[in-house]
């Protein structure tokens, strides 16, 4: 009675072992590590097997748990055979994760991110020991040895394989280029005269091998221009030779000048004397070797040329021009003394006496370059008036005056500034001259007719107001006058 409860307890067991293998999860015949140590000490039913087989009494149940047996011991002999250290633990756990983690889970992420191996080889660990991977240039620690010159590399250079250096490179100006960068720098001087901004300016630019047309372009707006352009042509040369320019390019700059001269003459008439005259100042400010005369002579053909060579010649020919040649094109405009810029007016005036051209007189005028010292002339006109004798010099003067009002060279101050000086100074000049005021109020009326000056400035003559007064007291006197004939008429 008790064998056969007990075989009743056994097929319950066995049952519901069973029922917990189909149940279960499906892990492929993987076996925890207790069910495996149970089954390597036989203390898991093996007394109720060996009774079932030998009474060969099998159910489908038995018959199963049998199979599951056999399939867990042949998989534990496998991983006994294989490697005993780090790589039986890691397939195991790749294994169980593979069947019963779920991917979306953060650990399985993890999982899936590993850098570990997972063909259950190698220890585990990242590859090339952390050096390897995107983003990545070495381990930790790591350092690089300096790196030889590659002599197939493109850029390699054997005569230049030291440190690298750079620079900024110009570009050399053509022809066209140069003369529409060189003249708005040369038109600028002309109002600054600083020879230092020029010569910075040129060593910005890359000039080449066209570094000698600088001065062929500044002597030809000089040319155009007035004398105290000429005179700032030549110091800027004399002040840019040896620094920007040497001798060499000094002498083809005028060497192309003197070919061009049958051009220039077309504009500038002067042209060959002028020229002649750089040329002298240059070699008496040593820009130009003083062999530069000696390399033309028996080899002109241009006339031309020739007038200009010989001007130069005659120039540093003369004794002691070497040293007055810095005044070879004059005193520029108020650099000028006050008693020289009176005499050459006074030379103006008389000269237009004699030969009445006022387009002369106004050129004159003109190249003195000093606006603000035009009430100097008309004071000086004026006076000659005064001192003449006749109607002639009036006539002519008046004339003269109102043509450089016309054209504007004598503004409406310089000719009130001049007026106002004569007529400040009219006592004394009566002293010399009698007739001075009557003189001067017959001028003052044909100025005003002639438009020369204003009313206002008519009205303020001496004269005219010593007239205006007399008029005014003769007139109140003669009120009297009459005003006591009536008074006694009444009393008589």
């Amino acid at each position: 009675m008790s064998f056969t409860l007990r075989r009743t307890v056994n097929k319950r067991i066995m049952a519901t072992e069973i029922e917990a293998w189909t149940t279960g999860p499906q892990n492929d015949g993987v076996f925890s590590v207790e069910q495996e140590q149970d089954e390597e000490d036989g203390s898991f039913g093996s007394e109720d097997l060996n009774e079932l087989e030998v009474n060969g009494n099998w159910t489908p149940q038995e018959k199963a748990l049998h199979e599951a047996r056999l399939k867990a011991k042949a998989k534990r002999r496998l991983r006994k055979s294989s490697s005993r250290d780090s790589n039986r633990e890691s397939f195991s756990d790749s294994v169980s994760g593979e069947l019963s983690a779920d991917p979306n889970s953060p650990k399985g992420k993890n999982a899936v991110n590993d850098r570990k191996s997972r063909t259950g080889k190698g220890r585990g660990l990242p590859k090339k020991g952390g050096a390897g991977g995107k983003g990545v240039w070495g381990a930790a620690g790591m350092v690089y040895e300096v790196e030889e010159p590659d002599a197939k590399d493109p850029n390699y250079d054997e005569f230049a394989s030291g440190d690298t250096v750079y620079a900024t490179v110009v570009p050399e100006l053509d022809e066209r280029e140069l003369e529409k960068t060189i003249n708005p720098i040369v038109q600028e001087y002309f109002e600054h005269g600083d020879t230092k901004e020029v010569e910075m300016l040129l060593k910005e630019l890359n000039l080449g091998h066209h570094k000698f047309e600088f001065s062929s372009l500044a002597v030809s707006l000089s040319l155009e221009g007035k004398a105290s352009h000429r005179e700032l042509t030549s110091r800027l040369l004399s002040d840019l030779s040896g620094k920007v320019l040497s001798e060499k390019d000094m002498s083809r700059a005028f060497d192309k000048m003197l070919k061009e001269l049958p051009d220039l003459i077309l504009d500038t008439p002067e042209a060959p004397q002028m020229l002649g005259q750089f040329i002298a100042r240059a070699i008496a400010d040593h820009a130009l070797p003083m062999s530069f005369l000696d390399c033309y002579k028996g080899k002109v053909d241009c006339d031309h040329a020739r007038a200009a060579l010989d001007r130069a010649s005659v120039l540093l020919s003369m004794k002691r021009e070497m040293m007055r040649l810095d005044n070879v094109w004059g005193v520029g405009g108020g650099q000028r003394p006050v008693r020289h810029l009176i005499k050459e007016m006074n030379l103006l005036l008389k000269e237009y006496l004699v030969s009445g051209e006022l387009t002369e007189a106004e050129h004159c005028l003109r190249d003195l370059e000093v606006p603000h010292f035009h009430h100097e002339l008309v004071y000086e006109a004026v006076v000659m008036v005064l001192e003449s004798t006749g109607d002639t010099a009036l006539q002519m003067m008046v004339k003269l005056l109102k043509a450089f009002w016309q054209t504007g060279l004598i503004t409406l101050d310089q000719m009130n500034r001049g007026f106002q000086r004569v007529y400040d100074e009219l006592p004394e000049i009566n002293l010399d001259v009698p007739h001075a005021q009557s003189i001067m109020e017959t001028f003052v009326d044909l100025c005003y007719q002639e438009s020369v000056i204003t009313k206002q400035l008519r009205d303020s003559c001496p004269t005219r107001m010593i007239y205006n007064f007399r008029m005014i007291f003769s007139f109140s006197r003669f009120v009297r006058r009459e005003r006591a004939a009536l008074m006694r008429g009444s009393n008589w």
